[in-house]
């Protein structure tokens, strides 16, 4: 949504691009509080508690969106982060469930669906409501608020009564170094994806392209290029190891985001940021199929800490690209090389994982 929004609401309010990085921020923080909270509250009330108090924020969040001026937008957008996270923790955590032998495929085939949405909310700002992004805050709010109704609908397990993010435990999992090479993973990868989402369509329109036709790239490119890996890698995953798939979706990476930010021409960008998406694809499912290999035991907790660290490279980037920015959004090309660059650590990152996660937990 905020990618989508942004760059009406830069036209609208007057905001600069490290405006803009303060509002992404606003959302990442958001994501962080959530990420860390809705641990006990899934565990002690159950999967529809957290999926209910979501949708509500979401829903609530976007009916408001539309009619909050500049900085306004600050708590509105905290507290859609705050929806979207707890939405991400609960829904992983109960599709999680469901097969431990194939865990990182079932995961990767529910993010299928985040991919779907992704899809479909700029490619209706763009070609159905041509370009009216404010009015697709409606229209969303609308669905978030059906979407409730079948959550409160929907049979779902009971609650475990454990307590999520344990910090009796966390001394435990912090003697283990994989757990911080998960946590530095998706650090990095949460910084490139959700910056793609958020600052592409401003970053194609100061190159000169069409903002409509940077929202379908941001749709038919990148949200499409992530459904299409999934769709792809989940069967993949059944016989290649998941460090294997992430070394080579990280290496795919840092290829396809830095040759994407060096094109202004439209339908190269296109093809660039889907190939981005479909490299993408499978690293954040498989990231936390792995740690739940790695920590059979308190993998509430160890993911809570992993996905967190997610959120925090959200805020870290969403600071940095902004600043470097600053008033000019033209210079955007070369504050999202934050973006490669980060991808070229997780292969770093990845091949001290590999190692480490062939051994039997302790």
């Amino acid at each position: 949504m905020l990618g989508t929004l942004l760059p009406e609401l830069s036209r609208k309010y007057g905001l600069t691009p490290d405006q803009n990085g303060n509002i992404a921020l606003a959302q990442a923080i958001g994501l962080i509080i959530a990420s860390l909270a809705v641990g006990p509250l899934i565990d002690n009330k159950g999967k529809r508690a957290g999926l209910l108090l979501g949708m509500g924020l979401i829903s609530a969040s976007l009916f408001i969106v539309p009619n909050s001026p500049g900085y306004g937008l600050l708590p509105v957008f905290l507290a859609l982060g705050l929806g979207g996270g707890i939405i991400v923790t609960a829904a992983n955590a109960l599709v999680s469930d469901i097969s431990e032998e194939r865990r990182a495929t079932t995961l990767n085939l529910i993010n299928l669906f985040f991919g779907l949405g992704g899809f479909a909310t700029p490619f209706i700002g763009a070609y159905i409501l041509s370009g009216n992004t404010i009015a697709l805050c409606y229209l969303v709010a609308a669905l978030a608020v059906l979407t409730f109704v079948l959550h409160a609908a929907t049979p779902m397990p009971a609650p475990t009564g454990e307590r999520g993010f344990k910090l009796s435990e966390a001394g435990e999992l912090l003697g283990r170094p994989i757990l911080f090479l998960f946590a530095f993973l998706l650090f990095l990868y949460v910084a490139c994806e959700v910056g793609v989402w958020n600052w592409l369509v401003r970053h194609l329109v100061a190159q000169g392209i069409p903002e409509a036709r940077a929202l379908g790239i941001l749709s038919l490119g990148f949200a499409l290029g992530l459904l299409v890996g999934r769709v792809v890698v989940s069967p993949i995953l059944i016989r290649v190891s998941s460090p294997t798939v992430t070394l080579v979706a990280s290496v795919l990476m840092a290829g396809t985001t830095y040759a994407m930010l060096q094109t202004s021409d439209a339908f190269v960008a296109g093809i660039l940021v889907f190939c981005a998406g479909v490299a993408m694809a499978p690293v954040f499912p498989t990231t936390l199929a792995m740690v739940g290999d790695a920590f059979p035991r308190m993998t509430a907790t160890a993911m809570g800490i992993v996905i967190t660290c997610g959120w925090i490279g959200l805020a870290v980037s969403s600071r940095i690209i902004g600043s470097i920015a600053g008033n000019d959004a033209s210079q955007l090309k070369s504050a999202l090389l934050v973006i490669p660059i980060a991808s070229v650590l997780m292969v770093f990152v990845t091949l001290a994982i590999r190692p480490m996660l062939s051994r039997k937990p302790a």
